[in-house]
């Protein structure tokens, strides 16, 4: 089974973009902050290279903005191409399905959003919990946890 989900900040603005034939298209970068802090005291954080697709992506490109937290579910997806100087380059991408905005912000909801003829790419709605049946929520600070 391939799936991942996130929950990160956007290093930038989204950009959208259209294929040649037409599909919309946006890539973007979620910072994920990683357990605990680094040697230097620091909170380390991975850079997840993201693309999402159709609505999907429309959505992601008209409402979030560098800085906005979001969570993200999907799959891994490898790939490669020959860069320009020749040498063989790999990518790997989260091919976002669903996402759910976090935090503060636009409050806009996505559900009214159409995402076109595909019904393989879907935009969640921000009420939709992913992990409402884990029990009771329990908060948490920085300054509760032991590093």
């Amino acid at each position: 089974m391939n799936r991942v989900v996130l929950v990160g900040r956007l290093t930038k603005d989204p950009e959208l973009r259209t294929t040649s034939s037409g599909i919309s298209q946006t890539r973007f970068t979620l910072a994920v902050n990683r357990r605990g802090t680094g040697e230097n005291g620091q909170r380390e954080a991975d850079f997840i290279s993201c693309v999402a697709w159709r609505g999907t992506a429309e959505a992601i490109a008209k409402y979030l903005k560098k800085g906005r937290e979001l969570a993200v579910e999907g799959r891994i997806q490898t790939g490669s191409y020959d860069a320009q100087d020749g040498t063989k380059r790999y990518t790997t991408d989260v091919v976002v399905d669903n996402f759910t905005f976090i935090g503060s912000g636009s409050g806009a909801n996505t559900s009214d959003i159409d995402n076109g003829p595909s019904n393989d790419i879907a935009t969640t709605d921000i009420s939709d919990d992913p992990f409402k049946d884990f029990g009771d929520e329990v908060a948490l600070s920085d300054d509760d946890l032991p590093f």
